[in-house]
């Protein structure tokens, strides 16, 4: 074919190619912006349980995900002696550690893993700044993500100090040797204990989906771009005319 002197006569097995490629490029960049809406979805009903009043934490075992990113309120007695200060954290600028101490939980045999805030670390970081130990029975209101936080990785393997790189929920009970609930606990309780709680609200995630499937488009915009460069070319009027 001809069109304004540039010859267009890709061969079979080309537009075969390209075509998958595309097809398969613009499929998944559906695939990422479904995902994205999914994620936006459920974290707009995340939003709206946030908004409910807090609900007491159960005695018995319970699943993350029918309580993630809600406002959950506990009572029992904070066990000071498996404290540990997860490093790597910073507030405006500052570095520090978030606090983690284990609450028995009053109405039943289990703990839940509470992250009471953050405080800064000294001039001298061998020596671990003084946190204010809670006694008797308390009562926690927070939020409940994750129990799974990571900041920077050194090592897969978590030493039994009271400093640690990562906080990995299953290690933390070999060492602690305490039935937990599979979740961690906000506080955002007003304590005077010299913590700061001030915490991010969770991120739906849908930015990297939305991301993947602007990449995959293009790719799929650069598979046609190609295609028609390598085969659309100007045509040779000397040959032509002979």
């Amino acid at each position: 074919m001809i069109v304004l002197g540039y010859r267009f006569e890709p061969k079979l097995w080309v537009i075969f190619v390209t075509a998958v490629f595309v097809i398969i490029f613009i499929e998944l960049g559906k695939w990422q912006l479904s995902r994205a809406d999914e994620k936006n979805a459920r974290h707009e009903q995340l939003a709206q349980h946030a908004k409910q009043p807090p609900v007491t934490l159960p005695g018995t075992l319970v699943k993350l995900e029918d309580f993630q990113y809600r406002e959950v309120e506990v009572r029992g007695e904070y066990l000071a002696e498996h404290t540990i200060y997860l490093d790597n954290k910073t507030y405006q600028g500052r570095a520090g550690y978030h606090i983690i101490t284990p609450l028995k939980v009053s109405n039943g045999p289990l703990h839940v893993v509470i992250n009471r805030g953050w405080i800064a670390t000294g001039y001298d970081r061998s020596v671990l700044p003084q946190i204010t130990e809670i006694k008797g029975e308390v009562k926690v209101t927070g939020l409940v993500v994750s129990p799974e936080l990571r900041t920077l990785k050194l090592s897969d393997k978590v030493t039994p100090g009271v400093v640690w790189d990562n906080f990995n929920l299953q290690r933390y009970q070999e060492i602690t040797r305490l039935e937990m609930q599979p979740l961690m606990i906000l506080q955002k309780d007003q304590v005077e204990d010299g913590l700061i709680r001030d915490w991010d609200r969770p991120d739906s995630g849908a930015a990297k989906n939305l991301g993947y499937a602007v990449q995959w488009f293009l790719l799929a915009a650069t598979a046609i771009i190609i295609f028609l460069v390598l085969n659309v070319k100007r045509k040779n009027s000397k040959i032509e005319s002979t």
